[in-house]
């Protein structure tokens, strides 16, 4: 069994932001030479997504909509976590939601993914620079 590892890096615009980077996997994968295995694809900041949704944006704006309700960024004094000088317990919270990572199958060297399926980075408390790890393994 083989394994590769590689970091796709960002530098996010906006406290909240939505990165298609399907494409970006994909390369990950045909640098790999992995043919058949599982690939990791993990965001490296506690407040930060990686998931698997459709890429309409209609729907990321319902994203927003939601997380907004769910995990609101103001009143930023709403939140403990902010008492200790942060501002972002709300990004912490939409994280937790929207998940850490994903794993999508590799067959015959290529994603395996659904019918209008795409791997996204998710940034909640962003303006600066971020990573995503991309593990693959096997054969």
């Amino acid at each position: 069994m083989k394994s590769y590892t590689e970091y796709l890096w960002f530098n996010t615009r906006s406290r909240r932001e939505l990165i298609n980077i399907t494409s970006g996997v994909e390369e990950c994968i045909g640098k790999s030479g992995i043919e058949e295995g599982l690939c990791l694809v993990n965001a490296m900041h506690i407040t930060a997504s990686v998931f698997i949704n459709d890429d309409e944006g209609g729907l990321h704006q319902d994203f927003d909509r939601w997380l907004e309700k769910i995990a609101p960024q103001e009143p930023v004094s709403g939140y403990k976590h902010n008492l200790t000088g942060e501002d972002n317990a709300d990004a912490h919270l939409k994280r937790t939601i929207m998940g850490r990572e994903v794993v999508v199958a590799v067959t015959k060297g290529k994603l395996d993914l659904g019918p209008w399926e795409q791997i996204f980075y998710g940034e909640f408390d962003g303006r600066r620079r971020k990573r995503v790890l991309v593990k693959i393994i096997g054969e």
